[in-house]
């Protein structure tokens, strides 16, 4: 174990805050702004027309965007303080048009694991932005329902892929939480509970869900 200098304690103790011999600790603000890197992925290229976002994303505040679905609007807050470049990529890829007329192709409704996967264009786990960026994690991440989180493919490759926690999400913290569902999670419930295509706990929506609009701004007409 590490010695204790006792000295140093007694002298602390007499000492006002700011004197010599005991500096007062410095009032850290968090930053505005994060540099993100949005590497391109030549072999995987986009698959609808869209530009790498800018490098520069905001670290305060929050997003509010709204999935306008065949089965009704389902509206989001991301959260940019605890995952700056993610909400900056997805906020940038809404205004960009990218999600429009695109489908969830995965559900999962297993006890362990309920939830709806979107963002990919041409299939699960197939058709991304054209670049990729790291992981925001703490190791502390959880996965409520309601939760928006982004999907991958393995360390620092997400994309344009995002899950909404339908039910429940017992898995291991290696995927960067986003935000939460604020209004639609019946539209969630509905879709969870006609089950997959073929029946199995994971596998295509039986009702078939298309994102027709992603919208910034809260419940968007």
């Amino acid at each position: 174990m590490r010695s204790i200098n006792l000295c140093a304690l007694a002298l602390a103790a007499v000492l006002p805050a700011g004197a010599a011999g005991a500096p007062a600790a410095a009032a850290t603000r968090p930053p505005t702004t994060v540099t993100c890197t949005f590497t391109p992925t030549p072999d995987n290229p986009p698959a609808r027309p869209v530009d790498p976002p800018p490098a520069l994303a905001p670290a305060t505040g929050t997003v509010e965007a709204t999935l306008r679905t065949n089965h009704g609007d389902i509206a989001l807050r991301l959260d940019r303080t605890h995952a700056p470049c993610a909400v900056h990529s997805l906020a940038h890829l809404a205004a960009s048009t990218f999600y429009d007329r695109s489908r969830c192709w995965r559900l999962t409704t297993s006890a362990r694991l309920g939830v709806l996967q979107c963002g990919d264009i041409w299939e699960a786990e197939v058709g991304g932005p054209g670049y990729r960026f790291a992981d925001e994690l703490t190791g502390a991440e959880t996965y409520p329902r309601a939760t928006v989180a982004m999907g991958n493919q393995g360390k620092d490759t997400n994309g344009s892929q995002f899950f909404l926690v339908h039910s429940v999400a017992q898995i291991r913290p290696e995927y960067t939480v986003l935000g939460v569902v604020t209004d639609g999670l019946d539209v969630l419930d509905r879709i969870a509970a006609a089950g997959t295509k073929d029946g199995t706990p994971d596998g295509q929506p039986k009702l078939p869900v298309e994102i027709r609009r992603a919208v910034l701004g809260p419940q968007a007409p």
